[in-house]
């Protein structure tokens, strides 16, 4: 299927690894033009030039920290007028609310929720002037089915969501639309981060606990990137300008409800 997005311009947050590398790579491959951001410059700088090998099309890269109005500056700069915007960071590790300082939960709203809606502030009316624009927010199935030591990310990605909400509704006679992937257990580095601080909270060796979440997926195994990708591509493309404000699980079933 012919996307429909061929000469678009996209910025991927944290496209340098995992899930929005997954994103980056797939809309290059539909002939987007994508600027990918992340705050390391090594890992942004191989990332692109491997994703720019591959599909034939140029990468383009900047270090900037979603949380950070500098970082936010930066990103646009380098990316004027996006047609596709993919906000994505990192979660924080597991732990117990009681814990949690004020700073640990200023610093997962600015990451999870603050920022993202301030890159959505800064291109969306440009998107509605142009007539196209999508915007993914790749969140958490911790939102539907929450863990306890997620709190932080419960909370701030919740909160993301919630805004969400409304403007997608205000934006989608537009041709614009706003919508969140909520992906389940991934194989990605953020995944294992994930896993070694379960491990330091338990009595549970690290493969221990691995392959147990595994098996205890329907699917009986992780998501590979690559999936999230070529959905996070779908959403994106001009086909699907009659989905917006939707939560979309991508988690081999782990979810147990039925809505």
């Amino acid at each position: 299927m012919d996307l429909g997005i061929s000469g678009r311009k996209a910025l991927v947050f944290g496209g340098s690894r995992g899930m929005g590398r997954a994103c980056a790579l797939q809309l290059a491959r539909e002939g987007v033009a994508v600027t990918i951001a992340a705050r390391n410059p090594q890992t942004l700088e191989q990332a692109a030039a491997e994703i720019s090998r591959e599909t034939g099309i140029g990468v383009g890269w900047v270090s900037a920290d979603l949380t950070l109005p500098e970082g936010r500056d930066a990103a646009i700069a380098a990316c004027p007028h996006p047609d596709i915007l993919i906000n994505n960071a990192d979660g924080p590790l597991p732990g117990d609310f009681r814990d949690w300082s004020r700073d640990d939960w200023i610093a997962a709203l600015d990451a999870m929720m603050l920022g993202p809606i301030d890159m959505i502030r800064r291109v969306v009316d440009g998107m509605v002037e142009r007539r196209f624009g999508r915007i993914v927010n790749i969140v958490s199935r911790s939102v539907k089915a929450p863990h306890a030591e997620l709190g932080l990310s419960n909370g701030a990605r919740s909160g993301l969501i919630g805004f969400v909400g409304g403007l997608a509704r205000q934006t989608v006679r537009h041709n614009v639309t706003i919508n969140n992937l909520l992906p389940g257990a991934f194989a990605t580095d953020a995944q294992i981060r994930h896993i070694q601080g379960m491990v330091e909270q338990g009595d549970k060796t690290f493969e221990q606990l691995w392959d147990e979440r595994a098996r205890s997926n329907p699917a009986g195994r992780y998501g590979q990137p690559e999936e999230l990708g070529a959905l996070c591509a779908y959403v994106c493309s001009a086909h699907s300008g009659y989905i917006t404000g939707q939560s979309l699980l991508i988690d081999g079933g782990g979810y147990p409800g039925t809505y």
